[in-house]
């Protein structure tokens, strides 16, 4: 689905940039620059983002377009506007896809508009590493994350067993799975997603071993063992029946409407810190958010914060100086910290925090909290993904879990198979 709204157009609007005007001081940006904006995400997101476009260009003219679709939906269109040199000149950009966008050009380096559109002196200095590629800035961290399970509260209370703390292991989702399950709450709703399919759990689950996704050289680190194993773990959940079925797994196609959370069908399911404020406005229940599961008792090191999403220049933009300092404008002005929250994740820069910090709600303090609070889960950044990682992701990952779910693959095939293929499309995207 795609969502496109034209964002009117301020015209002078701020008796600061008259007065400018009048003394002959006219910035960049008073030529009004006209530009498009891209991102995914759901209705909040894009109220909140349109909520400080609309205040840039209310003070300093121009347009700003925004479009936003679901995760699923814009990766695809993204490298189709791309390939035809049609990009937006203000793009979102994912962690796990910057690599790629970078070594095509298709994103510009920003350090050419360092200290002067684009400011960064009160700015996190882990989250800008991790908007680098070959030590060039590529994308400005929209917020801090981290990935988290996202707990429906009112559905353990219904079946009357305790809400998972971040202790709760792989083995819970087991026992406390089947205890959820002969409760019987609404309708049959499962204690928990099939998230076979699911990158960054995976990941989490690899790391806790003291494996990797990917090493640093843009190689697999791990081998098909770990994968059948991660195959046949999941087949265990699905013929206890303590996750949804495959059937109502495939109906979620990336909107958060289609989730199972959303959809009633589960009461946890994997997402990030940040995505908590966004599902909460969906659903009337109260949700809380934990850890991912632990391998065992006292094993953690699984979680790391991350650049929750970038924004990014498109390498085509016309207007690469004007989306800077809009960029710099949506990082750095208190006003507009209040207006995003935390929706994409903790603010980096210190003034914005601690503007932002005693407007939250009581949902955007538990995310707040929990990214500040994370303990023996966090372990360190890894590196970048590879060019290729999204289409691992994507074509390969979930293709296959869903064709293990369904009986279509053994876990010992889909294993096997998943570590040969996602060997040649990283040997192929080098």
């Amino acid at each position: 689905m795609t969502i496109r709204i034209d964002r009117r157009q301020f015209l002078m609007g701020s008796s600061a940039l008259v007065a400018a005007g009048a003394a002959g001081v006219m910035p960049a940006w008073a030529q009004g620059a006209n530009m498009r904006l891209t991102f995914w995400g759901g209705q909040d997101r894009a109220d909140r983002t349109y909520g400080v476009t609309d205040l840039y260009t209310a003070a300093n003219g121009g347009s700003i377009e925004g479009e936003f679709l679901a995760w699923n939906d814009y990766w695809p269109k993204l490298a189709t506007q791309t390939a035809g040199g049609n990009a937006p000149d203000l793009i979102q950009m994912d962690y796990r896809y910057i690599v790629e966008y970078a070594q095509r050009n298709a994103i510009a380096s920003l350090d050419e508009f360092v200290g002067g559109a684009l400011k960064l002196d009160d700015f996190d200095a882990d989250q800008l590493e991790g908007g680098k590629v070959n030590g060039q800035l590529y994308g400005i961290s929209l917020g801090a994350n981290t990935v988290a399970t996202l707990i429906n509260t009112a559905a353990f209370e219904e079946a009357d067993i305790a809400v998972p703390t971040s202790d709760w292991t792989y083995d819970d989702i087991l026992a406390t799975g089947e205890a959820f399950a002969a409760a019987n709450v609404r309708n049959g709703m499962k204690m928990m997603t099939d998230s076979s399919g699911t990158e960054p759990m995976l990941d989490n689950w690899l790391r806790q071993k003291g494996l990797a996704l990917y090493t640093a050289e843009g190689e697999l680190g791990f081998g098909a063992d770990e994968m059948i194993e991660w195959f046949t773990m999941w087949n265990s959940f699905r013929d206890a029946g303590v996750i949804v079925s495959p059937e109502d797994q495939a109906l979620d196609t990336g909107p958060l409407e289609t989730t199972m959370l959303v959809s009633g069908k589960a009461a946890m399911m994997p997402s990030n810190s940040n995505q908590l404020v966004g599902y909460q406005a969906l659903l009337p229940d109260r949700l809380d958010m934990v850890g991912y599961p632990r391998l065992a008792p006292g094993v953690g090191g699984g979680h790391y914060r991350k650049p929750s999403m970038f924004f990014s220049v498109a390498g085509s933009s016309a207007n690469k100086e004007a989306a800077a300092e809009f960029l710099s404008f949506f990082i750095n002005d208190p006003d507009a910290g209040k207006i995003l929250g935390v929706e994409r994740g903790v603010p980096c820069a210190a003034a914005v925090r601690d503007a932002v910090a005693p407007t939250l709600d009581a949902q955007n303090q538990i995310a707040l909290h929990f990214v500040a609070n994370l303990g023996d889960l966090l372990g360190p950044l890894p590196p970048p993904p590879p060019a290729a990682a999204g289409e691992i992701d994507i074509s390969l990952l979930r293709t296959l879990s869903q064709e293990v779910a369904f009986g279509g693959r053994s876990a010992e095939d889909a294993g096997v198979y998943f570590v040969n293929e996602a060997a040649a499309i990283l040997d192929r995207a080098s």
